[in-house]
């Protein structure tokens, strides 16, 4: 809802006076009016590490923050976050936790567990709506809503998704340095990968799970780094909660492994935002300015639904430049109203 200097003020539901505030009254009034019912400055879709940064810039703007979460973050099977500098070798659910709870001292900043599931724009903003059916309204939306990975159907690999299955050499691989490592993929996607999975051990085997389809060059590169390849089929993974043994192939034989790099495709977490008109990147992520504004005016995006750096660190830069982004651009907007 947009406030001029001319603001009528509301008493046991009726207006009752007709008042000229300077806008530093006027921005108190608005909280007061805005308080008491389910309107917001700013609604952020997802409460994980991107989502609360987000929040806390917010917050320490004075803006009227919701931050609507499911409790289910996509790395919450991983024992250990990295790459994080002040939380390396940590928890993530305790890196979470911590920064909630520091969140939450804001007292502009308010916190609601449920699932998002719809979203419309309206004449003042936009609306969300939970999975409970209960509506929320604010002027702007930020979405750090994350991925959904999805996985092959190999019996055991969900089970050691984030433990010893992995998307990424910056957050895991120093902990498998120099072990027996795989690679599951096929085609040139998992040649590169080979290529930048070398860098942390000599022992390393390609799993094709299948008939390879690399060229020629390729298949030659490879050996010539003495990266074996493995076109057998796969038929599960054996481990011990979570911690892979064996690769266990269809024709009974098996492979020790430590680790194994599993890139992977994903989609969103939420549709709110394509049922809005987000634009999507060549892959697959929310398009976003550098200013983490999406192609609809209003909404942005933080974390790993618009950027393949999945990193915690990343994600908590992105919701903090989210932030501040959307609090000045509403700071600048009521001034000038």
């Amino acid at each position: 809802m947009t406030f001029s200097r001319r603001e009528f003020v509301k008493q046991n539901g009726k207006i009752s006076a007709l008042l000229f505030l300077p806008y530093s009254s006027m921005a108190i009034l608005k909280y007061n009016f805005m308080s008491g019912n389910n309107t917001y400055d700013v609604i952020i879709v997802g409460g994980s590490y991107s989502g609360l940064a987000a929040g806390m810039a917010l917050g320490r703007a004075l803006k009227k923050v919701l931050i609507i979460d499911d409790g289910k973050p996509c790395n919450r099977q991983t024992p250990h976050s990295h790459n994080f500098i002040t939380h390396d070798g940590e928890a993530p659910a305790a890196i979470a936790g911590l920064a909630k709870l520091r969140v939450s001292r804001y007292e502009t900043v308010q916190f609601f567990k449920g699932l998002a599931t719809n979203g419309i724009k309206t004449q003042y903003g936009f609306e969300i709506t939970v999975a409970s059916g209960k509506t929320f309204a604010a002027k702007k939306i930020i979405f750090a809503t994350g991925i959904r990975d999805i996985l092959p159907g190999i019996d055991g690999l969900a089970a050691c998704w984030g433990i010893s299955v992995l998307h990424c050499p910056y957050c895991h691989g120093y902990e498998v340095r120099h072990e027996k490592t795989g690679i599951l993929g096929n085609g040139e996607f998992a040649f590169d990968f080979a290529r930048l999975i070398s860098n942390w051990t000599n022992d390393l085997a390609l799993f094709t799970n299948g008939t390879s389809t690399l060229t020629a060059a390729q298949r030659e590169k490879l050996e010539k780094h003495h990266i074996n390849i493995i076109e057998t089929e796969i038929e599960s993974l054996e481990h011990i909660n979570g911690e892979l043994q064996h690769v266990i192939f269809r024709d009974g034989t098996r492979s020790f492994v430590k680790a194994i790099y599993a890139p992977v495709p994903f989609e969103h977490h939420c549709a709110i935002p394509a049922s809005l008109g987000c634009q999507l990147t060549a892959e697959g992520y929310i398009k976003i300015d550098p200013y983490q504004e999406t192609t609809i005016t209003g909404v942005f995006a933080c974390g790993d639904n618009a950027t393949a750096m999945r990193t915690v660190a990343n994600a908590v830069a992105m919701g903090t430049t989210a932030g501040m982004t959307v609090s000045k651009k509403m700071i600048l907007e009521a001034f000038d109203d």
